[in-house]
C-alpha cells in the first residue's frame, strides 16, 4: 500500500502555498485519496482473522497486521505528507478534518498492533513448544511457564489486560493442548500397544489436561492474593469444558486398562493355565476379557467431543457392568455399619434400599455371565457364582436386622414424642433465661419424630408391615408440617422482632413482652402433638405478636426522631471560618475569633432548640407505653438514663470531632487570619502580640467546650429539665453536660494539643521576625550623638558617599523582601515593619544630607574667606 505523493511542486513557505487556490486543489484531492486509502487498508486489518485455531495464528495476525500499518504509519510521516497537511490546516481546509480523523485512527491502531506483537512475542517460544514440542514432558513443563507470561502480559499489556481479548486467547490455548491430546491418544491403536506403555501414554495425556486448569487456578490464586492487580474472572466454559471433557474420558481410559491388566490378566494368567492344563480354554477366555475393549476400539463416534457424551458414557457402563461383582461385595462388607445414602433417603430405609440396590446390580451381572456359559463355567465363573450367593444371603439378612430394630424402637419411641410440648424455652447466651433478649422459643418438633414418619412412608414403599401408630402419624404428615411451619414463622417473626430492641427498648417494653410470654406459656407447659388445639394457639399467638410488632414500631419511629436531631447536634460545625472578603484580604485575629464566636452562638441555638425537642419525643413514648404523659414515668427510667447517655456521647463526640478539626486547621497551609509585624523599638513584634493570639486561642477552645454548659440535664429518673439551684442569694448552678464532657480526658488532650500546636506557630513566626534584626543599628543608635560625633570629625566627602551608599542600599532591599509570610492557619503582613525600616533608613539618609550639607557649607564659606584675603593682599 504507497501513498500517492501529489505531483505539484510545494516548495516555498506553507503560509504562501495555503493562500494558492490551484495548490489547495491539488491537495485537497490527494488528501481524500489518502484518506480512502487508509480507511480501506484499516477495514481490510480489521476483518482479518486468524487462520487457524491455534494460538499462533492469532500471534501471526498481530504481526501482519503491524507490518502493514507500521509501512502505512511510517509514509504519513514522510516530509511531504507533512507539509501537504500543514499546507491544508493553514488552509482551513474542510477535508483536512475528515484525514486527521482517518490518521489518529490509522496512529491508534498501529500502537495497538505494535503493543500486542511486543507483548505476543514474549508468549511465542512457549506457544511454539505448546504446539511443536516433542512430548508431553515438554507440553507440561511448559504450561507454567506460559500461564506466568500470560499473568505479566495481563498485567503490563494495554490491550489484552481485557476478557475480550484474554479469553479467546486462553481458548486457541485450550484448543491447542486438546489436539495434542487427540492425536496421541488414538483408540484405534491404543489397546493394541503394550498396555503398561498405553497407561504410561494416557497418565501423561490426563496430567496434561489437569496442569492446563491447574496452572490457570494458580496463577489466579497469586493474583487474587497480591491485591494489587485486575483479577481473572474469564469464562470457565469455554477455557475449561473441552478439557475437562477429555480429563474424564483419558481416566475412563485408564480404568479400563486398570482393570484388564490389574485384574482379569491376574486371574487368567500362566498360573490357571496350569492349574487346569487346559491352555487353549484359558487363551478363549483371555479373548473375551480382549473382546471387552472391542466396543471401544470400534466406535462410530469420537469420544473426545462433548456431543458424544452420552454415548461414551454408555460404552463405559456396559464395560463397568462386566466387572462389578467383586466390586459390589466389597462396597457392601466396607459400607454395612454406615451405608450411603440418596439424597432425602432416611436411615434405615435408606440403608435397605442400599442393600438392594447392590443385590441387583450383581444379579445383572450374573444374568449377563449367564449369557456367556464359558466364563460362567470356568474356575473363576464358579467362585464369581459362590460370592453372589454368599453376598445375596447377608443382605437379606442385613434387611431383616434393620427392619426388625426400626420395628421395635418406634413402637416403644412414638408414644413418648407425641407427648413432647409444642415449644421448649432455651437461653442464647449463659445469662439467666429471665433476660428477655436471652431467651429463645423453640418448635419442640423431634427430628426423630420426622424421621419416624418418613421411614414408614419408604418401609411401606419397600413391603414392610408398619405399626398402626406409626402409619397414622405418617398420614398426618401435612398437618404436622402446617403446624410446625406455623410455629416456625411465628416465633421467626418474634425474634426478628426482639433482635431489633436493644437493652433500654427490651427493659422499657418489660411488661409488654411479659403479656406476650403469657400467651406463649400453654404451648411450652400444656399442649403437646395430640392435641386438638394447636392451631388456635398458632393464631392467638400471632394475633399478640402483631399488637406487640406495631407498638415496638411506634417506638423505632420516635426513636429515629431523636437519633435525626443527635446526629444534627453531632454533625454541627462549631468552627465556621469566615471566608476572605476580597482576594488576599483576611481578617486580623480579633476580627476571627470574634466571627467564630457569632455563628457558634447561633448554631448552638438551633442545637438547643433540638435537643429541647427530645424530651417531648420520650413522652410521646411514655403515652404509648405506660399511658401517661408526665416526662417521670418509673416504667421510662431505665430509657430515660439510656437516652440521657446517648446525648452525652454525642456531645462529647460533637466537641471531641470539632476540636480535632480546628487542629487540623492550625496545621494545614492554608491561612485563616491575618496579623502584622511591627517594630516596637527596641523589638520587632506581632500586632496583636503572640500572648494575645495564645490567650485568644486558649478562650476560643474553652468557648467551644461550654457550648455544652447550654445542654441541661434531666433531673434523676425524668426526661425533665433540672431547674436552676440557687445556692446563695447571688449564686445559681445551672445542671449540664459540661461538668462530665469538660472532663474527658480526650477533649482535654485535644485542647492542649491545639494550644501547644499554635504557640510552637507563634514561636516559629518570632524566629522568622528576627532576621529583621539585622537593621536593628537603624533604631538603636542615636541619630543625633552619632551625627555630631561624625561632624567632630569632619570625614571627606567619600565617607558621606559610602554612608549614604548604605542606608539607600537598605531601603532599597527593604522594598526586595517578601511582604506575605503564610504559615498554617496564619498569614503574616510584613508591610508596616517594611515601612518603619524604610523611614529609618530614609531618617538616616536625610541626617546624612543635612550633616554633608552644613560641612560643605564651611568649607566654601572658609575658602571664600581665603579668596578674598588673598584679593585684597594682592592690590596693596
Amino acid at each position: 500500500i504507497k501513498l500517492e505523493m501529489p505531483t505539484i511542486n510545494l516548495d516555498g513557505e506553507v503560509t504562501v502555498l495555503a493562500t494558492v487556490p490551484e495548490v489547495i486543489e491539488a491537495l485537497e484531492s490527494c488528501a481524500m485519496t489518502w484518506q480512502k486509502l487508509i480507511s480501506t487498508a484499516l477495514e481490510e486489518q480489521l476483518k482479518k482473522v486468524p487462520q487457524g485455531n491455534g494460538p499462533l495464528a492469532e500471534v501471526d495476525l498481530w504481526r501482519e497486521r503491524n507490518n502493514t500499518l507500521s509501512a502505512l504509519t511510517e509514509q504519513t510521516k514522510l516530509p511531504d505528507v507533512q507539509k501537504v497537511l500543514e499546507i491544508l490546516q493553514e488552509a482551513e481546509s474542510e477535508h483536512i478534518g475528515d484525514l486527521q480523523i482517518v490518521l489518529s485512527d490509522l496512529r491508534k491502531r498501529h500502537v495497538e498492533a505494535l503493543d500486542n506483537v511486543k507483548f505476543l512475542s514474549t508468549l511465542e517460544r512457549h506457544l511454539k513448544n505448546l504446539t511443536y514440542g516433542p512430548g508431553f514432558n515438554v507440553v507440561l513443563d511448559t504450561i507454567p511457564s506460559l500461564m506466568n507470561a500470560l499473568r505479566m502480559v495481563w498485567i503490563i499489556s494495554r490491550h489484552y489486560n481485557k476478557d475480550e481479548r484474554m479469553v479467546p486467547l486462553m481458548e486457541r490455548i485450550a484448543w491447542e493442548i486438546s489436539t495434542r491430546v487427540y492425536k496421541v491418544v488414538d483408540l484405534h491403536t491404543l489397546f493394541k500397544e503394550d498396555r503398561a506403555a498405553a497407561k504410561k501414554k494416557i497418565a501423561e495425556a490426563k496430567s496434561t489436561l489437569e496442569q492446563w486448569k491447574k496452572c490457570y487456578f494458580a496463577v489466579r490464586a497469586e493474583i487474587e492474593a497480591s491485591g494489587r492487580e485486575q483479577h481473572w474472572e474469564f469464562d470457565r466454559k469455554r477455557l475449561f469444558e473441552k478439557t475437562d471433557y477429555m480429563t474424564s474420558v483419558c481416566q475412563d481410559l485408564y480404568d479400563i486398562l486398570q482393570v484388564i491388566i490389574e485384574e482379569f490378566y491376574n486371574i487368567f494368567g500362566p498360573e490357571l493355565k496350569t492349574v487346569t492344563g487346559d491352555p487353549k480354554r484359558i487363551d478363549d477366555l483371555l479373548r473375551a476379557v480382549n473382546g471387552l475393549t472391542g466396543p471401544v476400539e470400534e466406535l462410530t463416534f469420537d469420544p473426545f467431543s462433548i456431543k458424544s457424551a452420552h454415548d461414551w458414557k454408555l460404552i463405559m457402563e456396559e464395560f463397568k457392568e462386566e466387572v462389578s461383582v467383586e466390586n459390589v461385595k466389597q462396597i457392601f462388607v466396607q459400607n454395612l455399619k454406615d451405608p450411603p445414602l440418596y439424597k432425602n433417603h432416611p436411615p434405615v430405609a435408606g440403608a435397605i434400599y442400599w442393600s438392594r440396590s447392590l443385590f441387583y446390580r450383581i444379579k445383572h451381572t450374573i444374568i449377563r455371565f449367564q449369557e456367556v456359559e464359558e466364563l460362567l463355567a470356568s474356575e473363576r465363573g464358579k467362585e464369581v457364582k459362590q460370592i453372589y450367593l454368599q453376598v445375596a444371603k447377608r443382605m437379606k439378612e442385613y434387611e431383616d436386622q434393620k427392619y426388625n430394630q426400626w420395628r421395635d424402637g418406634t413402637e416403644q419411641t412414638l408414644p413418648l414424642l407425641l407427648k413432647n410440648t409444642l415449644l421448649t424455652v432455651s437461653s442464647v447466651t449463659e445469662e439467666p433465661v429471665t433476660t428477655k433478649k436471652g431467651v429463645r422459643f423453640i418448635v419442640n418438633f423431634s427430628p426423630i419424630l420426622q424421621e419416624i414418619i418418613v421411614e414408614t412412608k419408604y418401609m411401606e414403599q419397600l413391603g414392610f408391615p408398619v405399626p398402626e401408630t406409626a402409619r397414622y402419624v405418617a398420614l398426618q404428615e401435612d398437618k404436622y408440617l402446617r403446624y410446625t411451619n406455623g410455629l416456625k414463622n411465628m416465633l421467626d417473626r418474634y425474634h426478628r422482632l426482639m433482635g431489633t430492641l436493644n437493652e433500654a427498648e427490651t427493659k422499657l417494653l418489660d411488661d409488654h413482652i411479659q403479656e406476650l410470654w403469657r400467651v406463649f406459656k400453654s404451648g411450652h407447659r400444656r399442649l403437646n402433638w395430640n392435641s386438638l388445639g394447636i392451631g388456635d394457639f398458632i393464631v392467638r399467638c400471632t394475633q399478640a405478636i402483631r399488637k406487640f410488632e406495631s407498638l415496638v414500631h411506634q417506638i423505632h419511629n420516635n426513636s429515629e426522631d431523636i437519633s435525626n436531631k443527635l446526629l444534627f447536634i453531632e454533625s454541627t460545625n462549631l468552627f465556621k471560618f469566615q471566608l476572605s472578603k476580597n482576594g488576599d484580604e483576611l481578617p486580623k485575629a480579633k476580627e476571627f475569633f470574634e466571627y467564630l464566636k457569632c455563628e457558634r452562638a447561633k448554631d448552638v441555638a438551633h442545637m438547643v432548640r433540638k435537643y429541647t425537642a427530645i424530651s417531648q419525643l420520650l413522652i410521646k413514648v411514655e403515652g404509648r407505653v405506660a399511658n401517661t404523659s408526665s416526662g417521670k414515668s418509673p416504667k421510662l427510667t431505665s430509657y430515660y438514663a439510656y437516652w440521657e447517655n446517648r446525648i452525652y456521647q454525642v456531645l462529647t463526640q460533637l466537641i471531641v470531632k470539632n476540636l480535632q478539626a480546628f487542629n487540623a486547621a492550625v496545621l494545614a497551609n492554608v491561612p485563616l487570619f491575618q496579623t502584622e509585624a511591627i517594630l516596637s523599638v527596641p523589638e520587632i513584634v506581632l500586632q496583636p502580640n503572640a500572648s494575645e493570639i495564645d490567650k485568644m486561642t486558649v478562650q476560643c477552645i474553652r468557648d467551644c467546650v461550654e457550648v455544652t454548659k447550654h445542654f441541661v440535664r434531666w433531673m434523676h429518673g425524668t426526661c425533665i429539665e433540672c431547674p436552676p439551684q440557687h445556692v446563695k442569694e447571688d449564686e445559681v448552678i445551672i445542671f449540664s453536660f459540661y461538668s462530665d464532657v469538660s472532663q474527658n480526658p480526650l477533649i482535654i488532650e485535644q485542647a492542649i494539643l491545639i494550644t501547644q500546636n499554635v504557640h510552637k506557630l507563634l514561636a516559629s513566626l518570632s524566629k522568622y521576625l528576627n532576621q529583621w534584626k539585622r537593621y536593628h543599628l537603624l533604631w538603636k543608635l542615636d541619630k543625633g550623638i552619632v551625627m555630631e560625633r561624625l561632624a567632630a570629625e569632619k570625614p571627606a566627602c567619600i565617607t558621606f558617599d559610602e554612608e549614604l551608599q548604605f542606608y539607600m542600599k537598605v531601603a532599597q532591599e527593604v522594598t526586595q523582601q517578601p511582604l506575605i509570610k503564610d504559615e498554617q492557619f496564619i498569614r503574616l503582613q510584613l508591610a508596616p515593619l517594611a515601612y518603619t525600616v524604610q523611614e529609618n533608613a530614609r531618617g538616616w539618609v536625610i541626617s546624612l544630607g543635612k550633616l554633608l550639607n552644613e560641612s560643605a557649607r564651611e568649607e566654601l564659606f572658609s575658602l571664600q574667606e581665603e579668596i578674598q584675603v588673598g584679593v585684597f593682599s594682592s592690590c596693596c
